[in-house]
């Protein structure tokens, strides 16, 4: 995951690439549950999850994941939580993860970044909690 030409985050081997949306209605109450969901899911190779195998994570901060298409021509954000409430969200996260012994890499909250990815499968989830 780059920004300008900067090397922002990467993980060098497979692992969990996540896009972190953040609603208007989240609140630190997700951070474990979601830590702990993303750190376990069995969705890699033989039914392993990140926490069995070690595999790291790149989490990637995406209000994006919220645009409404339903009406118009243009998506609406209303969803999306504002960045005063989604970063710290997004940081405490990561900061789970990584207490649970998770490897984890990260991009730039609120910045234009370019994000690689090898799709292993092809393989995608939704995790909602």
């Amino acid at each position: 995951m780059t920004v300008g030409d900067e090397v922002v985050g990467a993980i060098a081997e497979p692992g969990l690439l996540v896009l972190l949306g953040i609603t208007a209605t989240d609140s630190s109450e997700q951070v474990t549950v979601m830590a702990r969901k993303l750190h376990e899911l069995r969705v890699l190779r033989e039914e392993q999850s990140c926490a069995s195998t070690g595999a790291p994570l790149l989490v990637v901060s995406q209000f994006t994941l919220y645009g409404d298409t339903r009406k118009g021509r243009r998506p609406s954000w209303t969803a999306a939580a504002r960045p005063e409430v989604a970063e710290p969200l997004v940081d405490a996260v990561v900061a789970q993860l990584r207490a649970r012994g998770a490897r984890v890499a990260t991009g730039r909250f609120g910045a234009m970044m370019a994000v690689e990815s090898v799709n292993d499968g092809p393989f995608t989830v939704l995790v909602e909690v």
